[in-house]
């Protein structure tokens, strides 16, 4: 049988739908100038799409000589996708829709118990976002849940996730499956800002790049070619176990890694309490540092020669266009300026470093670059290869103002 008829069809389907996703309202006149099909193919096809509740009308075209046009945009609700950042300390949860609009999130403390609380936690929380939103839970079709550790695809496990306890004995994939009732997609948080990044951030059209994340611990997110890479365990840009800051021989550096170590929150405060002889939290020491603490000041710029280290050994290896930072601690200007400063001691060639544009969203958003992705292949692409709908540029991507 010959199958070239529907398979010419389907990628005619999805070339009308991604005119209609980034330029919606839009005419019909101007899909066909857009993708060079006939208008009664696009006729076809935009009578099937807003028949099955995908596209609607949304007036006329006005201001022009002649007849004025029907317009079309996508029913940004017909479908949606939740999209998850979990944390050590926090879990965040918003939706995502057809039009490629990420709602308002909603947040709360990481549950200490771990394991299934943090699993029922999410589904919680991902049913709270939808009815936030004013959304239908039966239009989530998928969930993306970025995890700050290292997804087992064959055993659902979350490995390399100090902390998160309980994950790396628990299929967190089926449980969370069980729990929402839509396919489940678990990837590297860390990874997900990178994607968030190169979408819709600082790192826009920028396809060399790599993302690294300070906070609670130390992460990277590497993209060669527009590609994320990924290595053979899923563990690339694991940087906390870069064997340097601390002896890599010791357990506790198995354990949570030799640099994550002295660079995350309680490296950082541990570091404090040595030189000063008094606990402060991180933002403390920050504002420490700005009053002229001196040992406040030692251990900023200590931390910043290791963030410029690991810059440095990231560079080597993969040779960045761009270098973003992000996270609580690492997208702070009192870091980013000391990495600028210091790594051109330590690394020969200039190195572009920016600072993350999408701050504490920055995996939602990536996870909802990687949700509405495969969302959009698996409603209108119809299994052909090859055929398949690209995101909208950063211009048509709307963020709603998370919640509080």
């Amino acid at each position: 049988m010959n199958d070239a008829p529907r398979i010419s069809r389907q990628f005619s389907l999805c070339m009308v739908m991604e005119a209609i996703v980034h330029c919606g309202p839009i005419s019909r006149a101007s899909v066909a100038k857009q993708t060079g099909l006939s208008k009664q193919t696009i006729s076809e096809i935009a009578r099937q799409l807003e028949d099955d509740g995908w596209i609607r009308e949304t007036g006329r075209t006005s201001g022009h000589v002649g007849r004025s046009a029907v317009t079309y945009e996508i029913v940004p609700d017909a479908a949606c996708i939740a999209t998850i950042d979990l944390g050590g300390t926090k879990v965040r949860a918003a939706i995502a829709d057809l039009s490629c609009q990420v709602l308002a999130e909603v947040t709360e403390p990481t549950d200490e118990r771990g394991g299934l609380h943090v699993v029922r936690q999410i589904a919680r929380l991902c049913r709270e976002a939808a009815e936030h939103n004013g959304i239908a839970y039966e239009k989530l079709r998928m969930a993306v849940v970025g995890v700050p550790g290292v997804p087992d695809p064959q055993h659902g496990r979350v490995v390399m996730a100090p902390n998160v306890s309980g994950f790396d004995t628990l299929d967190v994939k089926a449980a969370l499956g069980a729990e929402l009732g839509v396919e489940i997609l678990l990837e590297n948080d860390v990874n997900l800002a990178a994607i968030g990044e190169h979408w819709i951030g600082s790192a826009t059209g920028v396809d060399d790049l790599a993302y690294i994340a300070l906070g609670t611990g130390i992460g990277a997110g590497v993209m060669v070619g527009g590609t994320l890479v990924r290595g053979f365990g899923n563990a690339a840009g694991e940087l906390g176990f870069l064997p340097f800051g601390t002896d890599p021989f010791e357990a506790e550096s198995l354990k949570v890694g030799a640099l994550e170590r002295v660079t995350g929150t309680v490296g950082i405060r541990r570091r404090y309490q040595e030189i000063a002889g008094r606990g402060l939290d991180v933002p403390g020491i920050f504002d420490a540092a700005g009053k002229g603490d001196a040992a406040a000041l030692q251990v900023l710029e200590e931390t910043a020669r290791y963030v410029a280290r690991a810059v440095a050994s990231i560079c080597a290896i993969t040779n960045p266009g761009k270098v973003v930072l992000g996270g609580s601690i690492g997208g702070r200007a009192e870091l980013v300026n000391r990495v600028r400063e210091f790594l051109p001691q330590c690394f020969p060639y200039p190195v572009e470093i920016g600072v993350s544009e999408l701050g504490s969203r920055v995996a939602i958003v990536g996870g909802a670059a990687v949700g509405l992705t495969h969302l959009h292949t698996t409603l209108f692409a119809g299994g052909v290869p090859g055929a398949e709908i690209s995101l909208p540029p950063a211009k048509v991507v709307k963020l709603v103002e998370a919640a509080q």
